[in-house]
């Protein structure tokens, strides 16, 4: 038997909510196959959980609504989450089901040689439903982010988002992240269905060429726009290329910065954090679009998932700069706590 959501006085509105499973993520404390690796650090992972650290960090409110077991772990996750300022009351305790855990290799997820090991089946928060959470603390926000990982736990989960998404009045801005992940979905066409049902009923959407193509069979971002020509908002992700947004006002393209990559790992929900704090501040696109990049290349350069952002005006600054001294930025370990003054900002423009 599993817990629901004690009841609560209306929650505050907050700028961001977000919804998913985050769990306990045992690192390497050195390269090689998970069967050879001696030891492990403990951090966090979970793509919605990342959205919201980040959020808090760069100073909007922000709630994460999801479950965890009754157990250790999910103490940690909770205690891990709340630390970077983001509102976790809405987490319930599930007595009978246990927090998600996975173990990964050093290497760049795109590499073969890449290992990740899952013990998330039957976990706290593949029992997230309408029964199980307060859906009213879930849509008191200016802005509710989900993603298409959540939709492959379990059919409750993959309801509770058909019920999230679904047109009413006075709903907040829905925010999707398809996050394709083909290892939670045994059957590939399944996925692709599920996967563009819920893009196509939000309002901003975010999604990598990468993903398109395993998914839906595309490619290039016109392709993906005539395929979800519902969202008002659609940003295409194509790594090292850049990022292409679709909007009222029409198509525009910023092409991605030069990293020294520490850790080639949640650049994808940093992007998203990145844009959602832009649009939260009512920015240009084409600004929207480099806070995505910027916020992306902080989680680039630390060894884990998670990185604080750049300081607002420090990533204003950048943000603002002309294309060709945009296209000069070159981004190492270290960039995002430069002295915020006119010589730091120099200082990360060196090739």
């Amino acid at each position: 038997m599993t817990t629901a959501g004690p009841p609560t006085a209306a929650p505050d509105v907050v700028d961001v909510v977000t919804l998913g499973e985050s769990m306990v993520t045992f690192l390497p404390t050195r390269p090689g196959r998970l069967a050879d690796v001696p030891s492990w650090d403990r951090a966090i992972g979970g793509a919605e959980s990342n959205v919201a650290c980040v959020l808090a960090a760069a100073g909007h409110s922000v709630r994460w609504v999801s479950r965890v077991g009754a157990d250790g772990f999910g103490d940690h996750l909770v205690e891990r989450i709340a630390s970077w300022g983001v509102d976790t009351r809405h987490v319930p305790r599930d007595p009978a089901r246990p927090t998600g855990i996975y173990f990964r290799t050093a290497g760049d997820r795109a590499d073969d040689t890449h290992e990740v090991a899952y013990y998330r089946a039957g976990s706290a928060a593949s029992a997230m439903s309408a029964a199980t959470l307060d859906l009213t603390a879930v849509r008191a926000a200016r802005v509710l982010h989900l993603s298409g990982i959540t939709a492959a736990l379990s059919a409750d989960c993959r309801a509770l988002l058909h019920t999230l998404t679904a047109p009413a009045a006075g709903r907040p801005l829905l925010s999707f992240d398809v996050n394709h992940r083909p290892g939670l979905w045994p059957d590939r066409a399944e996925a692709g269905t599920v996967l563009r049902d819920l893009a196509r009923r939000c309002d901003l959407v975010f999604v990598g060429d990468d993903e398109a193509r395993d998914a839906w069979g595309i490619e290039g971002p016109d392709a993906v726009r005539r395929a979800l020509p519902e969202p008002r908002t659609l940003v295409v992700k194509e790594g090292a290329r850049g990022a292409t947004v679709f909007h009222d006002a029409g198509v525009t393209s910023v092409p991605a910065l030069d990293v020294d990559v520490t850790a080639a790992v949640g650049a994808g929900d940093a992007f998203a954090a990145g844009f959602l704090s832009a649009t939260l501040r009512d920015l240009p696109v084409r600004d929207r679009l480099r806070h995505g990049h910027l916020t992306a290349a902080a989680a680039l350069t630390v060894p884990g998932d998670l990185a604080r952002p750049p300081a607002r005006g420090h990533a204003d600054r950048l943000a603002a700069l002309d294309d060709t001294a945009w296209g000069t930025l070159r981004l190492g370990p270290g960039w995002t706590t430069a002295a915020d003054d006119d010589r730091a900002d120099q200082e990360v423009r060196t090739p």
